[in-house]
């Protein structure tokens, strides 16, 4: 995502200014980007909603890359996501999403406000 954008939604949803490119307290926007994540962020696999561990972020050019892992997933037959991230900052938000299971590849996109998707494999 835009790193502008993400930094502006955080800003909006918890009244703080932030620098994500040159943070003065990495640890707190560490914080604020995962708790941003997780609240617009939820992966069910085979109906059961998946804890998500934030592993951190980088900035490329103009994007935040934030990564997150979900350990010990066993055999998947459906993934669900509901994802409406920066949703509220832009009416048109358009999420890209890829996911890979066993090697098989699946890719949609949302288009606000319609942020869920299942994926059967």
């Amino acid at each position: 995502m835009f790193f502008d954008d993400l930094e502006q939604q955080i800003e909006n949803e918890n009244h703080v200014q932030i620098d994500i490119i040159k943070p003065t307290d990495r640890a707190k926007v560490d914080l604020l980007i995962a708790n941003y994540v997780k609240r617009h962020l939820q992966i069910k696999v085979d109906g059961k909603v998946l804890a998500m561990n934030y592993v951190g972020y980088e900035i490329q050019e103009d994007a935040a890359w934030c990564y997150l892992e979900i350990p010990k997933v066993n055999k998947v037959k459906e993934i669900e996501i509901n994802d409406n991230i920066l949703f509220q900052l832009h009416k048109e938000q358009i999420n890209m999403l890829n996911v890979v299971v066993d090697g098989k590849r699946q890719s949609t996109k949302l288009d606000a406000p319609e942020g869920k998707v299942v994926f059967k494999f």
